[in-house]
């Protein structure tokens, strides 16, 4: 599948571009599209002063499994690890995706009772990719395509969080719900790419990944979190190409300094 280009977008207009995205958007959705790259679900600490640490699991429909975790080192700035691997061995298809990624950045609080949050973060890692197809010739003999990758990444990510003033209730207990976004720029390099063990031409890819959340407060420091977002990549590839989303369903927990969700 190629992704969504800039290009095709302008030429069409804004009416056209809208349905275009929209129907692009969908399609990655149900598609059987294959990339070497799957998008890790986003880090949002939600920090809002030095000494508060955050680390959360997320898994997501085609279990990808994303781990982060940040630390606010003054109250202002925070470092940030993350990492996501998937090993799915299925019938028609093998694939295995590592990827791992260390950064940094600002964050600041703002608002009338300072319970908004603004992050920005950049940082870079690195991941490989291995992709099997399985086929079945007339003659039933097996016919596999393998498709490798090593790719570096670099991102510059800003978070937008807020606290509403919305809870569930639930078995007779209010639980507070956080709402967030997140948009996520990505550039991705090949260093390898072998098909069927032969080199292939090198490829790169500069992904948009918008990306929104909402968190359900069990307590204090744990909550709940359900992720949806989208990737759009604005070049065309045969192999980095923007053919996965971010659906995922997993945990948060922020222990040390102030805590947002109490405010």
């Amino acid at each position: 599948m190629n992704p969504i280009t800039i290009t095709a977008l302008l030429q069409t207009g804004k009416k056209g571009a809208f349905t275009i995205a929209i129907a692009l958007i969908l399609s990655f959705l149900v598609s059987g599209c294959v990339s070497t790259y799957m998008p890790n679900t986003p880090n949002v600490p939600m920090f809002t002063q030095k000494g508060e640490l955050s680390a959360g699991g997320h898994v997501t429909l085609k279990g990808n499994i994303t781990f982060n975790t940040a630390y606010a080192v003054s109250d202002h700035f925070a470092v940030m690890l993350n990492g996501s691997m998937l090993n799915s061995e299925r019938r028609k298809a093998d694939f295995r995706h590592n990827l791992i990624e260390a950064g940094g950045g600002y964050f600041t609080t703002f608002g009338q009772n300072q319970n908004r949050v603004l992050e920005i973060y950049g940082g870079f890692g690195g991941g490989s990719s291995d992709r099997t197809i399985k086929n079945k010739l007339e003659d039933v003999t097996p016919d596999y395509q393998r498709r490798e990758a090593d790719f570096s990444k670099y991102f510059l990510q800003v978070n937008f969080s807020s606290k509403k003033k919305k809870s569930l209730r639930l078995l007779n207990r209010e639980f507070p719900l956080n709402y967030g976004t997140a948009l996520r720029a990505s550039y991705l390099n090949m260093s390898e790419h072998k098909l069927n063990g032969i080199n292939q031409p090198l490829e790169d890819n500069i992904f948009l990944e918008p990306i929104f959340y909402t968190r359900l407060t069990l307590t204090p420091s744990v909550q709940l979190q359900y992720t949806s977002g989208t990737t759009i990549g604005l070049k065309n590839r045969d192999a980095l190409t923007a053919a996965y989303s971010v659906f995922s369903a997993g945990f948060v927990i922020n222990v040390g300094g102030s805590n947002i969700t109490s405010r």
